[in-house]
């Protein structure tokens, strides 16, 4: 431990509620320059849902699955493989190795190295730059901060009101993303990112009879149709039963056990649904999305109400609190619930408290706000699933919604260089939305294999507001699959030729 670090104070320049990425990122952005000191204040494990339940575990599932449907697809390579199955034991020890084993250890000792304390407990405000820590023992403790708190409390899942389903006591994602056996028969409730992505690992490992039962009109309701179009075709060419506007009426678990993470929590179950019919499984998934964790955490202390995001301001100050010592990011301020955005909003609320305390222009520091802040429209996302979604910025709903000069290009990737060596039946398809007005991208989306990699050149381009005049001079290697830009591009030109 950094002997910098005195854990017995009651007294820091900031504490922060929370330990996930964003919380991490707050302490480190607000300390690492400024001389001020720093203690996150953590329950569970520190490096938060993503490190130990969500992003990482989820994705070390979902890895193998695409590799070897790649294989399957690919002539020299799918002779070998045939009609072999995943090693499931192997894929969960790895994971379980990528989650270091539910231990935080390593988290903790970054944390310290960095002279960042970490306190063990469940801290809540208590009036203004006050928190009260109730620890492992039960025990109570008061910390006072000199000049800001910040909430990185992350958020919960949802579980919809469906008669008897609370009491099935269902697997949520930390159940999925830390199975440690495999049911044969799985009812997955949701068509969002973790449905899909759920649906997806739980089909590759074996599951024999996966049902996704979504009460929308499509999958993926966030992102440009096609691209859910695309994960449900996926997905059923896996064998996945997919039913589209249907929810689940009723469900019914005779049989419950004690909830064991990563285990089935008791006899067969089920949903009746509302079309008439009924599935029976033996574990049933809730992914209906996730709410912001400010129940019993002292925001009425403060003059705020909790149960709903936390609403901030571009500093990612809290609104409605006087003195500027409140912060709010990740979850649960509802801006943007990916980690990769809680981890920027850290970035800022930490650059802006050192600032503050500096006595420092914020204009001067970096990654603090200005007026083309990444989560504000421009917000970029990867789904995992196969084929994998890329996206970042307007869909062109939303930005006809938002009244711009709306113009699209559209292009099958399925007739690049680059894809066509990748897999012998590649499926895919992009797509630009262009503000025509002011001659930029504010919008695109990617699907098919490397549609991953695609997403932080297009994030570049909306966040950095590069015109379309320019991104001809942007020269992509060929073959690769980010010669889908010059594609694109060419379609605008097309597009705009024969409109002339």
């Amino acid at each position: 431990m950094n002997a910098s670090v005195d854990l017995d104070r009651s007294e820091w320049d900031v504490i922060v509620l929370g330990g996930g990425p964003a919380g991490e990122n707050a302490a480190q952005y607000a300390t690492q320059f400024s001389g001020l000191d720093a203690v996150i204040v953590e329950d569970e494990l520190l490096g938060g849902e993503c490190s130990y339940w969500a992003c990482m575990p989820s994705k070390t599932l979902l890895r193998p699955v695409e590799l070897l449907s790649n294989a399957r697809d690919l002539p020299g390579v799918r002779e070998l493989v045939g009609d072999r199955g995943l090693d499931v034991g192997a894929i969960l020890e790895h994971r379980d190795r990528v989650v270091d084993h539910l231990d935080d250890s390593r988290q903790v000792g970054w944390a310290e190295g960095i002279g960042v304390g970490v306190v063990r407990g469940r801290g809540r405000l208590d009036g203004e730059r006050a928190v009260v820590v109730t620890g492992p023992d039960g025990g109570e403790r008061r910390l006072t901060a000199r000049h800001a708190v910040v909430l990185g409390t992350g958020s919960h899942p949802r579980i919809p009101p469906v008669p008897g389903l609370r009491e099935a006591r269902p697997w949520t994602s930390r159940d999925v993303t830390n199975l440690h056996e495999v049911p044969q028969r799985v009812v997955v409730i949701g068509g969002g990112v973790v449905a899909c992505e759920a649906a997806t690992w739980l089909s590759g490992l074996g599951v024999s009879r996966v049902t996704l039962v979504h009460r929308g009109s499509r999958l993926l309701s966030r992102v440009e149709p096609f691209a859910g179009e695309l994960i449900a075709d996926g997905l059923r060419e896996r064998g996945v039963d997919v039913r589209l506007e249907t929810s689940a009426a009723f469900v019914r678990r005779p049989e419950v056990a004690e909830p064991v993470e990563g285990h089935v929590h008791g006899g067969e179950v089920t949903a009746d649904l509302s079309d008439g019919s009924a599935v029976v499984a033996d574990e049933i998934v809730v992914a209906t999305g996730r709410a912001p964790r400010t129940e019993d955490i002292g925001l009425e202390t403060v003059g705020l109400k909790g149960g709903g995001p936390v609403e901030v301001d571009d500093h990612l100050t809290a609104t409605g609190v006087e003195g500027r010592w409140l912060y709010a990011i990740g979850d649960v301020n509802g801006r943007s619930a990916l980690t990769h955005m809680g981890k920027y909003q850290g970035r800022i609320a930490g650059s802006v408290i050192a600032a503050r305390a500096m006595g420092s222009p914020l204009e001067d520091k970096p990654f603090t706000p200005h007026e083309d802040l990444a989560d504000r429209g421009a917000v970029p996302q990867v789904i995992f699933t196969d084929p994998e979604i890329g996206a970042v910025g307007l869909t062109e709903a939303e930005a006809r919604k938002q009244g711009l000069d709306v113009e699209t290009a559209e292009f099958d990737m399925a007739n690049l260089a680059g894809t066509f060596v990748m897999r012998e039946h590649y499926k895919g398809r992009a797509k630009l939305v262009l503000d025509r007005s002011a001659g930029l991208v504010v919008g695109a989306t990617f699907a098919g294999g490397g549609a991953a990699e695609l997403t932080h050149s297009a994030t570049m381009a909306v966040v950095g507001k590069i015109p379309i005049a320019a991104l001809w001079h942007a020269v992509p290697s060929f073959p690769t699959v980010s010669e889908v830009w010059l594609r694109l591009l060419e379609t605008v030109a097309a597009d705009r030729h024969g409109s002339a």
